[in-house]
Formats: C-alpha cells, structure tokens, sequence
C-alpha cells in the first residue's frame, strides 16, 4: 500500500436543517496535529455562539490516528455518525466538523445521529476525492562532476529536487514515490562515490 484516499481540498458551509436546528458542515485535508488544530480552531473563532461543535477525523496511511468528538451531545450520537461517514468512503487525512446551532426542539438521540450523520454525508458529498502516493525524502551526496547522472537518475523516478547545494561535494535533497524507494536504492549502491539516506 503506497497510496491513501483523501479531499483534494476544504469544504465549507453546507447546510443542513432539522427542527429548527442548524447544522454547518465542514471538511478540511490535514496531514498532522498542527494542522487538525488549527482546522478545529478557525471554525469555534468563525463560530463562537453555536451550541455544540463536534468532529472527527482520521489520521495516517490507515486511519490509525483517529477521534470522535461529540463536545456535549450525547454520546455517540455525534462525533461516530460523522467518524463513519470517514470510514464509508475510505480516506484518511481528514477532517470533518459539524457545527450545532439548536432550535429549540429536541432531536432525540437517533434524531442526532442521523443529523450528523446526513451533515457529514453532504459535506463529503462535495469534496472531490483523490488518491495521493506516499512520498519519502532522500538525501544524496555526491562529487561536482556527477551531477548529470544523479539528476538524470532522479528524473527518471519523476523526483522532486527540493534542495541542491552545488560544491566539490554536492547535496541534494528530493522528495519521490515511497514505491519507488527499493528501485532507486539499488541504482544509487551501484554507484561509486555517492553516499544517500531517506529522511523518514
């Protein structure tokens, strides 16, 4: 397994009503904590008078970084609903919030799950699914006048040069496919005069 399904990019607003009450879904890609925290941050500063918002997300090539919130509802009835929409259409690596502003009527527990369940459904709905390779990070040293053959070798895997500091001894630093990572391994040990080591 080299690749994962996730959202291309953020969803936000859809609606959906419920006996008066609102719920407001939302949808981010986050690739770690940072980023999930800033995520949860941005909508309770968008909207701070809602009564509840709950989320969950999925996290690592199998989702086992994972949580289910239901911030007050009660449990279960929230953060799963939504957590399984995540498992229903397989991604990882995202984050799905959906926010409570009540209306006055109760829902009832199944009328909650189902709510949030529909909300995460939509707002899913409207993202557009992709599958991403997993990429690693090599480092490659290697004399001046080698240059040619490593960056020609490192096209060839469809590598992407992110640093190159050009001396006697020159460093390079390239994110590839992690599929592709045994098969250039073998290519670089053939060399002389190069040394190389993955960054993950």
């Amino acid at each position: 397994m080299f690749n994962f399904k996730t959202i291309e990019s953020p969803v936000e607003n859809t609606l959906l009503k419920e006996k008066g009450s609102k719920f407001i879904g939302f949808a981010f890609p986050v690739n770690n904590e940072k980023e999930l925290k800033n995520a949860l941050e941005k909508i309770r500063s968008e909207h701070p008078k809602a009564t509840h918002h709950c989320y969950a997300f999925r996290i690592g090539l199998n989702g086992e970084n994972y949580r289910a919130n239901d911030d007050g509802e009660p449990s279960g009835s929230a953060g799963l609903p939504i957590y399984n929409q995540l498992l229903a259409n397989e991604i990882t690596n995202v984050l799905v919030i959906s926010v409570r502003y009540y209306g006055g009527t109760k829902l009832g527990v199944s009328g909650l799950v189902k709510a949030y369940k529909e909300c995460a459904k939509i707002t899913l709905e409207e993202a557009t699914i992709i599958t991403k390779e997993l990429e690693t990070e090599i480092e490659i040293q290697f004399n001046f006048n080698q240059q040619n053959t490593i960056f020609t070798l490192l096209s060839k895997y469809d590598a992407k040069v992110l640093n190159f500091d050009a001396n006697e001894n020159c460093i390079v630093t390239a994110s590839l496919k992690l599929s592709q990572k045994e098969s250039i391994s073998e290519k670089l040990s053939e060399m002389q005069y190069i040394s190389f080591e993955f960054q993950d």
